[in-house]
């Protein structure tokens, strides 16, 4: 039987600004370990620390735009494009713009705090 997701959880960020994080589909709100679905709102000049996830995101921006840093160089990823990076590979997220930016992000599994390994800062 279908299930329904009523609302998001809200979670905690991580970065220099509050960043909201709104997870339908995870670890937290569905307790599914395959997959992770959330919308994120990032503030202008917010800043990640970088990581090294193992797992795949797809990450797909409504609004704004999203900074991906990677040890290869840095992508723009503007309203109505799309960016994939892959376990293994150093990544670091920003909306650098003062309106900040609006995304969907999808992890394969789902995303954990353990399985991301943030750099130490």
């Amino acid at each position: 039987m279908p299930q329904l997701i009523p609302a998001p959880t809200i979670i905690e960020a991580a970065g220099n600004k509050p960043k909201r994080i709104e997870e339908y589909i995870g670890r937290v709100n569905s307790q599914t370990d395959t997959i992770s679905i959330a919308r994120m709102k990032s503030p202008g000049g917010w800043v990640e620390p970088g990581q090294t996830p193992e797992f795949t995101e797809y990450t797909v921006v409504l609004k704004g735009m999203l900074r991906v840093t990677t040890k290869a160089g840095v992508l723009d990823v503007r309203a109505g494009q799309a960016v994939i990076t892959h376990p293994g590979e150093w990544v670091k997220y920003s909306t650098p713009e003062p309106e900040g930016a609006e995304y969907i992000a999808v992890c394969l599994p789902a995303f954990s705090p353990t399985s991301v390994h943030r750099d130490v800062e």
